[in-house]
Parts: C-alpha cells; sequence; structure tokens
C-alpha cells in the first residue's frame, strides 16, 4: 500500500509539472502572435485548467479500467470526446470572457482546429501514459502478490518438513524406551527425561528459521545422548570444529537428520563399535559440514534413495536458496560421506 501511494504521488507530481510547462508554453505563444498578456493569461489558464480536467478524469479512469489489447479503440474514443466536451467549454467561457473583442473572438474561432488537434495529441499522450503506468503497477502489484504467495507457500512446506522430523524420530526413540522398560527400567527413566528435555527443545526452536552452529551442536549433543542410550557403547561420536565457524549460520534443526541418517546406515547393520565423525569447516564463505559413517557393504545399500531425513535436508536447502547442489553424498572406503554447504547469506 506504501509503494502504491508512493507510485501515485510520483505520477501526480510529474502531471503537474507537465501542466506547468505546458500552460507557460501556451502563454509564451499567445504573447508572440500579439495577443495582450492579459488576454493570453486567461486564455491559457482558462484552458489548461479545462485541459487538465480532461487529462485528469482520463488518467483516473484508466486506473479503475485497463482496456485489453483488444480494446486500444478505447483510448481513441475516449481521447475524441473528452477533447470534443473540452473544446465546447474553454470556446464558452473564453467567448463569455471577451465576446466584446471582435478580434479575439474571431482569433478563436479560426484556432479552434488547432485547439482541437493539439488538445487531441495532450488527451492521447496523458491516456497511454496513465495506461503503461498503471499497468506496469497493476503488474507490480501482481509480482508481489505472487511472491507473498511463494513466501507463503514456502514456509508452510518448510514448517512441515520441520514437524514431520519430529515424530520420525519420537517413534524410534518410543522403541527404544519400551525394550528397555522390562530389562533397564533405569536406562529407560533416563531415555523418558533425556527425551523431554530433546522435544521441549524442539518447541522453543520451532520459531527459528536460523541458528548457529554452537546452538545447534547444542541441541544435537541432547539427541545424541539418547542414541547413546539406545546403543550403548557402539555409538561414538567425533565431532571436529574450528572456533571460526561456531557464529556461522545454518537453518534449524537442520543437523539431526543428517546425523540420524549416519547412525542410521552406520549402526543398523553393523556389529562392534562405530564412530560417526561431525566436520564443520568454512570453505569459500560458506558452512561446510561433513557427517561421516562407516558402513557394511555386503549389508548396507546407502546409494539406494537418500531417505526422510537427507531429502528432507535437501528439500529445505533448495527452498531456502533454489539451489540442488548443495547437498552431496559419496561413498568412500566403506564409508558413506554426506556435505551440505549453507551460504552465509543472512
Amino acid at each position: 500500500m506504501f509503494t502504491s501511494s508512493l507510485s501515485d504521488t510520483k505520477f501526480k507530481a510529474v502531471f503537474i509539472a507537465w501542466w506547468i510547462v505546458w500552460s507557460m508554453l501556451h502563454f509564451a505563444v499567445l504573447v508572440n502572435y500579439g495577443f495582450a498578456p492579459a488576454r493570453s493569461f486567461v486564455d491559457s489558464l482558462t484552458s489548461n485548467i479545462l485541459l487538465a480536467c480532461s487529462c485528469w478524469l482520463i488518467g483516473n479512469n484508466m486506473r479503475y479500467y485497463l482496456p485489453g489489447k483488444e480494446k486500444y479503440w478505447y483510448v481513441l474514443t475516449i481521447s475524441v470526446g473528452l477533447t470534443s466536451v473540452w473544446l465546447l467549454f474553454t470556446r464558452a467561457l473564453l467567448w463569455s470572457f471577451y465576446k466584446y473583442d471582435v478580434v479575439y473572438t474571431q482569433s478563436l474561432s479560426h484556432s479552434s482546429n488547432i485547439r482541437f488537434g493539439i488538445a487531441f495529441l495532450m488527451n492521447g499522450c496523458m491516456a497511454m501514459i496513465s495506461l503503461l503506468w498503471h499497468t506496469q503497477m497493476e503488474q507490480k502489484r501482481t509480482e508481489e502478490r505472487k511472491a507473498e504467495a511463494e513466501r507463503i507457500a514456502r514456509d508452510a512446506e518448510l514448517y512441515k518438513l520441520r514437524q514431520q522430523l519430529q515424530p520420525h524420530f519420537l517413534f524410534n526413540s518410543l522403541n527404544s524406551i519400551s525394550a528397555l522398560t522390562g530389562t533397564q527400567p533405569e536406562k529407560a527413566r533416563h531415555m523418558i527425561q533425556q527425551l523431554s528435555d530433546f522435544l521441549r527443545g524442539t518447541l522453543k526452536k520451532d520459531e527459528q528459521q536460523w541458528n548457529s552452529l554452537e546452538e545447534e551442536l547444542q541441541y544435537l549433543q541432547l539427541y545424541l545422548d539418547i542414541e547413546k542410550v539406545r546403543f550403548g557403547y557402539r555409538l561414538q561420536t567425533n565431532i571436529v570444529f574450528d572456533d571460526e565457524v561456531m557464529q556461522m549460520k545454518l537453518p534449524s534443526l537442520l543437523l539431526q537428520p543428517l546425523v540420524e541418517n549416519a547412525i542410521k546406515f552406520g549402526l543398523y547393520d553393523t556389529i562392534g563399535e562405530v564412530t560417526i565423525s561431525i566436520i564443520a569447516k568454512k570453505i569459500n564463505q560458506s558452512l561446510e559440514i561433513t557427517v561421516e559413517n562407516p558402513f557394511d557393504i555386503e549389508t548396507a545399500q546407502p546409494l539406494r534413495g537418500t531417505g526422510f531425513g537427507l531429502s528432507s535436508i535437501q528439500r529445505r536447502l533448495f527452498l531456502l536458496f533454489a539451489r540442488n547442489d548443495l547437498l552431496q553424498t559419496k561413498t568412500e572406503n566403506n564409508y558413506f560421506i554426506t556435505t551440505i554447504s549453507i551460504p552465509q547469506i543472512i
């Protein structure tokens, strides 16, 4: 609304400036042809006030009705019609002012064709300028509405993706708690407390779009504590980072599904101790995070699809940055390696 009002103000300013310049030119031409300055001034003022009203009617009409490409005859019709009405009113007023001045009234009569032609050009130009101006403003408003609709849809999808991560992890945790309840009730109670802390932190982060790496690692530690209760000594982690990356930003709740995917492929299909490596570093003004997990090539199939966790991350990164190359996966020496790059644009 503010932008629209500002644009209207500019349009009015241009219109007023145009009207003043034309009125001065009109006055100068009449004086040059020998008319008295007083008559020239009245003629110019009367003619151009009425012409300004005519142009304003055209411009205001275009604000509420923009003819399509097949209706440009409408511009011609309204220009001719308003010019004719303008000429009648102008002649009537000027004749009433100077009806006893024979020379002036004769000049007024003889100049009707020229006046009509000039006024028609002025009205026609005003109609075309108004048409182009208001068409441009309408296109701009349409683009703004489209961009706003796309933003709302994107935010809704981002929120949906984040909300889907909670039950996805919650079901696994509840299954583990159920299994521990009979054999190790103390561990089950401890895991319930950790799960409660984790979910409470999730609720606090629901309204946050971005977090620092330091905040995400703190939150990730809650998740890892829960998983270590499930897997015991089998789950080991190695987190490597430089101090300069700790305040770099990344989308909220992005690390947890990344690490969950590594645990899924690293521990579900293997036996013995497994180390999940998380490496964060700064590369070309971007935060690059790499997660590595070993896998058994005979039982695991890490390259068959990306799973919900990685697919949700890739979709979130696309929605935020409009790029599909920010998440990369590869296998190397029985290690499944996932790398994400977060441009620092905020």
